[in-house]
């Protein structure tokens, strides 16, 4: 019983993180024009969720809040690219577990990992806006533009205001 009660905590959990981030992905700082924005720290829910849960759970819960954006802000052009830029970029911030209470190591490897999932799809699927410029650098500084500010807001809400609340808890 212990084992079922515990799971239910975490999903529980795992929900309103994702509702949490969901709601602050609506506060925006700014937008990009194909996709992408700054928001008032909409990743800092599921990077904390991750932190205290572990990278299983928090990946999870991070491919379903990538799949709430997508019904939300849809960017689609192919199958893949809807993966690449929906649950694997927004899963990829569940690897902020590895790193348990080192706030700034995790948050750093769940946005670089979202990064790096942007970035892939960038190169691949938007390579036509990158004009004249070099595709991966076009692909690695549009992605940097609204993630680098992204991380920064993430690490000094974490860092400033919520990081008593990393601490695993025992259930």
């Amino acid at each position: 019983m212990k084992m079922r009660n515990e799971k239910l905590v975490v999903l529980v959990e795992g929900a309103l993180m994702v509702a949490v981030a969901f709601v602050l992905s609506f506060v925006k700082i700014y937008d990009l024009p194909q996709g992408g924005s700054v928001t008032l720290g909409s990743m800092v829910p599921i990077l904390l969720f991750a932190a205290r849960r572990g990278a299983g759970p928090g990946i999870m819960v991070g491919a379903v809040y990538g799949m709430l954006q997508f019904i939300i802000e849809p960017v689609f052009v192919h199958p893949a690219q809807l993966v690449f830029d929906y649950p694997l970029a927004f899963g990829a911030l569940g690897l902020a577990g590895l790193f348990g209470e080192n706030v700034l190591k995790g948050a750093f490897a769940g946005v670089f990992g979202r990064f790096v999932s942007h970035f892939i799809s960038g190169v691949i699927f938007f390579a036509e806006y990158a004009g004249e410029q070099n595709v991966y650098l076009y692909s690695a500084t549009y992605q940097a533009g609204y993630l680098v500010p992204e991380f920064i807001i993430s690490v000094l809400v974490l860092r400033l205001g919520l990081h008593h609340l990393v601490k695993r808890p025992r259930i």
